[in-house]
C-alpha cells in the first residue's frame, strides 16, 4: 500500500481477494504489529458479505470478536449464504486465521423500500469547522507521547476525528459517560453505498468503548486496564457519505463485570440520522494495578 494516501490505502484494505466461491482473503496494514484493529475485521467481513448480495443494501449487522487477529498473516472470510427471500437476504461470515475462527458476523440486506419515518433529533453542538483539526491536536501533543508510540501517534490516518469536548489523554478527569465526535474519511470515496457502509463500520469501532472509560479517570495509554471489543452491532437507517462529516453521538449506560457497554447515534451534518451502533467491550483492571 506504499505511495497511497491513507484513504486509498483503506479502500485497498477493504478490497478483498476472491479465492473461491464465498471465500475471500484480506490483509492487514504493515504498521500493525500486535493485533488487528477490530474495525478492520468488521469492515472486511461486511465487504465479504456484500460481495455475495445483488441489488440489496445492508440494514443491520451483529458481530462477535472471538480472538485477537494476527496482523502478520492474511484473514480468510468464509460467507454462508443463509437465505435469499423476496425482500431480505441474510449472510453469515466467519473470519479465520491459523485454522481457527477469530470473528463472526451476521448481516441482513433489504431491497430499497419506502415506509413510515421518524428519528431522534441530533443534539446542538459546535460544527466540525469550529473545532481543532486532528493533525493540529496531534502536533500539539507530540512531545508528551512516549517515544515508542510517537510515530504511530503522528502517522497520517484514513479517518479524522474531531471530538466536541476532547478528553485529556494521560490524566483524564472523571466525567459523565457521553461524548460527541465528528468523523469522516480524510479523502474522497467512490459513490458506492456498500463501500461507504464498510468505511463507516470501520470507523464506528473508534472512540465508542472510550465512552465507557469517561467516569473512571482511565485512558487508552493507562497500563492499569486491558481493553478489547467483545461484540459490535450496527444498523444503517438512511443513505450517507462517509467522506462527509458525520456526528457520532455516544453514551455508556453501564459498566460492570469487567465489561463496558456503549451506544452511538450517527448523524449527517444536516441532522439526518443515518446509523446506530451498540458495543460491549472488555474493561479489565490488571492484577496489581490500582
Amino acid at each position: 500500500m506504499a505511495d497511497k494516501t491513507p484513504v486509498e490505502a483503506l479502500i485497498a484494505l477493504l478490497d478483498l481477494d476472491k479465492i473461491e466461491e464465498n471465500i475471500f482473503r484480506g490483509i492487514s496494514p504493515q504498521d500493525r504489529s500486535q493485533r488487528v484493529f477490530g474495525g478492520q475485521v468488521l469492515g472486511q467481513a461486511l465487504v465479504a458479505a456484500h460481495r455475495t448480495v445483488d441489488g440489496r443494501i445492508c440494514h443491520s449487522l451483529h458481530a462477535y470478536f472471538l480472538l485477537p487477529g494476527d496482523p502478520k498473516v492474511p484473514i480468510l472470510y468464509e460467507v454462508d449464504r443463509s437465505r435469499d427471500g423476496t425482500s431480505f437476504s441474510s449472510r453469515r461470515v466467519v473470519a479465520i486465521q491459523h485454522g481457527r475462527p477469530i470473528f463472526h458476523l451476521s448481516a441482513s440486506f433489504q431491497i430499497v423500500e419506502a415506509g413510515l419515518e421518524h428519528q431522534i433529533d441530533a443534539p446542538k453542538v459546535p460544527g466540525p469547522d469550529e473545532l481543532p483539526s486532528e493533525d493540529d491536536f496531534r502536533r500539539q501533543m507530540a512531545d508528551k507521547i512516549p517515544a515508542q508510540y510517537r510515530d504511530h501517534f503522528l502517522r497520517q490516518r484514513p479517518i479524522e476525528l474531531r471530538p466536541v469536548d476532547r478528553a485529556e489523554i494521560f490524566a483524564p478527569q472523571k466525567r459523565p459517560p457521553h461524548q460527541a465526535v465528528w468523523v469522516r474519511a480524510t479523502g474522497p470515496l467512490p459513490q458506492d453505498v456498500a463501500l461507504n457502509q464498510c468505511v463507516l463500520a470501520y470507523a464506528s469501532d473508534m472512540t465508542l468503548l472510550d465512552t465507557a472509560l469517561l467516569p473512571h479517570s482511565v485512558g487508552w495509554f493507562d497500563d492499569r486496564i486491558q481493553m478489547a471489543s467483545i461484540d459490535h452491532a450496527m444498523w444503517f437507517h438512511r443513505p450517507f457519505r462517509a467522506d462527509q462529516w458525520l456526528l457520532y453521538v455516544q453514551d455508556s449506560p453501564s459498566a460492570s463485570g469487567a465489561r463496558g457497554f456503549s451506544r452511538g447515534l450517527i448523524y449527517a451534518q444536516d441532522g439526518t440520522l443515518v446509523a446506530s451502533v451498540a458495543q460491549e467491550g472488555l474493561m479489565r483492571l490488571r492484577p496489581g494495578k490500582s
